[in-house]
């Protein structure tokens, strides 16, 4: 580091994470022997560490020091490109031709602008998504709508949590949630699951370890396509009810087209909050969620949007609203999820014909545990196949890939189980002359 102030210092240190001088996991010098070469104070040095953690950029170890967070926020990671050749079985993206058609929805909308002083949230959207989430078993007392899933899990986080809150997340988990956490400057716990969802044992632990939120996804969990279930939840629940002050986030960001029922941990919690996204089933680009949840969540969380970006969009709004109550969308929703369930159907099926266990019982994403995620990646681009290694996803959890199902095909599931089942293989070993 270079500078004689705290702000300096953290700055350009920051710059050296930025272009890649420091490494994710690398560590930094200890406190005192950074002060003694600047020659500078202690507390300066610490001042600028502590702002460094606060934005997420580095970790306190303990014993192992101040090392570069394994997932700064900044832009050092770049998205793979995948070649021109390869099917695209990594993104996570929906089937563009299972996703309703806007043009219909956007001839519909009102032309009269709104303007500033105006109410901020569109009556159909909001009146469609209580009756959504009320039919699912989901309190509909506090509503808001934030630019997307990630936008409302982070209004919702930052509503109750400050730097250095530990945060209870799934381990393998949505890689986008784990950045997030650390970008915010929260402390990740990770909490092990199953195809039915975060362990309560996992849960209790991390909860007694300190953490004061925990995030879930409900259903199509990314990237183990695990869904609660009822006798999970209630397990859950007793769990939770030891720790009465802690907060709920549920992501719920596939929705109608996850393939399992939507189930929550909401009721009788005094911090909660539901993210619905329509990501998945109406399209990324719409940049929408629904938040529902208590009404001090709700209130912080649309106050704070207030001094920001104001609202999302009403033409945003208003073409949610329209495809909600649209027939022919509805009926395109009901095909995407037959669609999408028969297709990670068929990959698991083809996997467990080869003997490979697998996860996906719901949601667009099958996860493939694996000794060793290279050899795979690898041996399904040769296949033809871009998937997408699991480290990003993982904190303790074991190696493995992630296959996104939403565009393959039943037929070519049998190719991709193959090229798994090759990599798989032990190398045969030729015997001595």
């Amino acid at each position: 580091m270079r500078g004689s102030t705290a702000s300096d210092l953290a700055a350009d240190l920051e710059a050296a994470i930025r272009v890649g001088r420091l490494a994710p996991g690398e560590r930094l010098p200890t406190v005192r022997a950074e002060a003694r070469r600047l020659r500078l104070s202690p507390a300066t040095v610490a001042a600028a560490y502590r702002t460094l953690r606060q934005r997420g950029c580095v970790t306190a170890q303990g014993r192992r020091g101040t090392r570069v967070s394994q997932r700064p926020p900044l832009p050092v990671r770049t998205a793979p490109v995948i070649p021109a050749h390869l099917r695209d079985l990594a993104y996570g993206n929906p089937d563009p031709a299972l996703l309703p058609p806007l043009a219909p929805a956007l001839r519909r909308l009102g032309r009269a602008p709104r303007l500033y002083g105006e109410p901020t949230l569109h009556p159909e959207l909001l009146a469609h998504a209580a009756r959504q989430l009320a039919a699912d078993g989901i309190p509909t007392t506090g509503l808001a709508v934030a630019g997307g899933a990630l936008d409302g899990i982070e209004r919702v986080l930052q509503a109750w949590l400050r730097p250095g809150d530990r945060v209870a997340v799934e381990d393998p988990g949505y890689a986008a949630v784990l950045d997030l956490v650390s970008a915010l400057g929260l402390v990740a716990e990770p909490v092990a699951l199953d195809d039915d969802g975060p362990l309560p044992e996992e849960v209790a632990r991390a909860l007694a370890a300190g953490a004061a939120a925990l995030i879930v996804t409900p259903r199509a969990q990314n990237p183990t396509g695990a869904a609660l279930t009822p006798a999970r939840v209630r397990a859950l629940a007793v769990v939770l009810a030891a720790h009465p002050e802690a907060l709920v986030v549920e992501d719920d960001h596939a929705g109608p087209v996850a393939g399992a029922p939507a189930l929550t941990l909401a009721p009788g919690r005094a911090r909660w909050a539901s993210v619905r996204s329509v990501s998945k089933s109406l399209g990324p680009d719409l940049r929408l969620a629904v938040v529902a949840g208590d009404a001090t969540t709700i209130s912080r969380v649309a106050g704070r949007q207030r001094l920001g970006v104001g609202w999302v969009s009403h033409v945003l709004q208003g073409l949610v609203a329209t495809l909600w109550t649209d027939p022919a969308a509805e009926r395109r929703l009901a095909v995407a999820r037959e669609t999408y369930a028969a297709r990670r159907a068929a990959l698991l099926a083809a996997l467990a014909a080869r003997g490979i266990a697998a996860h996906g019982r719901s949601g667009l994403n099958v996860w493939i545990p694996v000794p060793e995620e290279a050899p795979v990646v690898h041996a399904l681009a040769e296949a033809g196949f871009a998937v997408r290694a699991g480290e990003s996803h993982r904190l303790r959890s074991g190696p493995a890939v992630r296959i996104t199902i939403a565009t393959l095909q039943p037929r070519d599931a049998p190719r991709v189980a193959d090229a798994v089942a090759h990599a798989l293989r032990p190398a045969r070993r030729t015997a001595p002359a």
